[in-house]
Parts: C-alpha cells; structure tokens; sequence
C-alpha cells in the first residue's frame, strides 16, 4: 500500500483552514524532514508559528494529534528516500553542455513519475475514474500550456467515446459551455503554477451549476481545489523555468487506459470504426 501523501490531506482541506493554519500547513509542506525529525518546539521556533496552532492544524487535518501528522511526515519521508537518492543519481551529470541538461531534465521527468507512483491516493484515482466513466459528459479545460494536455485527452478519449469535450480558453465558449453543465457531467481542470484565474473561476462555477469537479495541479496551495470534488496534486518539478507535465500525462493517460479497460462496451471495436473512417478520410499518409 502506498503511504498516503501529507499534501494530498491538507490540498483536501486547505481551503477552509484560516490564514494562521495555511502557514502552519505550508511549512509542513516545504520542509518534510524538519517536520519528520525535529521537535515540536524546535519547529515552531524556526516557522514562527506557535506549537499551539501546528497542534490546530493536526486536528483540521483530522489527525488525533500533532505526533499522528508528524508519524505520516516520518512514513512520506522514508518512502521518498530511494527516490531521492535515485534523483540525485540521475542529476550527477556527466559533463557540461546540451549532454548534462539532459541527465538533468530526464532526472526531474523520473523522480516525478516515482513520486506519483509511489504517493498517489490508489482509492481516490478509481473514484475519479468511476465519475469520468458514470458522466453524461466529461467538459476539459486547461489554461496556456495545460490546454495541449486537455487537447492530447480529448483526442485518447474519443476514440472510445464522443463526450469528452475541450473548453476553448476564450471567454465566450467558456462561459457558454459552463452554462450548460448538469449533475451527470464532469469538469475537468487542468492548471499548474501560476495559476490562470480562469482556471479557478471556472472550477467554482461549474460546482455552482451541480457538476463533479476534478482538478490537477502541482500543489496544495492551488485555489482551485477548494471547488473539486476531487483533486490530484502532481509533481512537476523541473530544473527549467517551467513546470514539467511529464507526471501529469502519465496520469490522464491512466485514467484513459483504465477507462477503457474497465468498459462494458465493446471498445475495439469502437476503435476499429474509427481507424476505418480516419482511413476513409485518408487522414494519414499512405505510400
């Protein structure tokens, strides 16, 4: 059994907790191995914060007590030290120039796709499949960059099926298709820091409008998760000025691949038709 992530429990709730919780829960959150190996009262003298609110914020958090969240620091830690070791492996590179920006940028790309492995909520990652597959329709938007991942889904999905659909990040279209959400769709968000203001609103109106949200992103601090029924927090760590998606593409094509196995449909044969009329159309090159 994976260990559950820390981050994942204060992402659920982080939302609701007051300003002096959220800079109890970002310290936890930044600094693992303090949390995991240091006092108490030494933790509270280096964040400022006072021992009687990390012992407020282990009760939101539905601990029994501040020992409890700092056990499940210990664990996340402990699980997190061969792919740690393996990052640093990965990022001793061999020379200068194009060859060690590499190692580097394939090490980071590893080490995230550990670090979902290994953490990820198992239960939480079926539920989300169970709405996706249950849903009337499944409404994706991603914001500048993450829109290529919703567009890279939308494409996977309906080979399968013809009700995933992709929100355009103009304003029109977006706040038209909002409007037309029910209880049997699912909206699907995509947004990794900095996080597009469209991102958040959208996610807060469509829960507005009764649909099941699903959020992705890259921390616990995102505000969208305040509106998802479910949220994922994927590791995008990258040595570049941008985040990596590497992580987050494997996650949604899981979510696809389970999608598919877990059908009552005859899903070949939907795909068969599809690479039929694709050839009709003579979408692809043929010598």
């Amino acid at each position: 059994m994976p260990v559950e992530r820390l981050e994942t429990r204060i992402a659920r709730r982080y939302g609701g907790l007051s300003h002096k919780l959220r800079e109890a829960a970002d310290y936890v959150i930044a600094h693992p191995v303090e949390v995991a190996t240091r006092s108490l009262r030494s933790i509270s003298a280096s964040s400022s914060v006072s021992p009687a609110t990390f012992s407020r914020l282990a009760r939101a958090l539905e601990f029994d007590s501040y020992e409890s969240l700092r056990e499940l620091s210990r664990q996340v830690v402990g699980a997190q030290i061969v792919t740690f070791s393996e990052k640093a492996a990965q990022l001793r590179a061999p020379g200068e120039g194009e060859a060690a920006m590499l190692d580097r940028q394939v090490g980071a790309c590893m080490s995230n796709l550990a670090a979902l492995t290994q953490e990820i909520d198992r239960t939480q990652l079926q539920t989300a499949v169970d709405r996706l597959a249950q849903a009337r329709r499944v409404m994706l938007f991603g914001a500048f960059a993450s829109h290529g991942v919703a567009e890279h889904v939308a494409y996977l999905t309906n080979y399968i099926q013809a009700d995933w659909t992709v929100v355009s990040h103009t304003a029109t279209p977006l706040a038209a298709s909002l409007e037309t959400l029910t209880p049997e769709d699912v909206f699907l968000v995509i947004t990794k820091t900095p996080y597009a203001r469209r991102a958040v609103l959208a996610t807060r109106m469509a829960r507005e409008q009764g649909a099941s949200t699903l959020v992705l992103t890259d921390s616990h601090a995102c505000p969208a998760l305040m509106h998802a029924d479910i949220g994922f927090c994927v590791p995008s760590d990258s040595p570049q000025f941008f985040s990596s998606y590497v992580a987050t593409l494997a996650l949604m094509e899981t979510l696809v691949a389970m999608l598919v196995s877990q059908s009552q449909d005859d899903v070949s044969e939907k795909i068969r038709l599809v690479e039929e009329r694709n050839e009709r159309l003579g979408d692809f090159w043929a010598d």
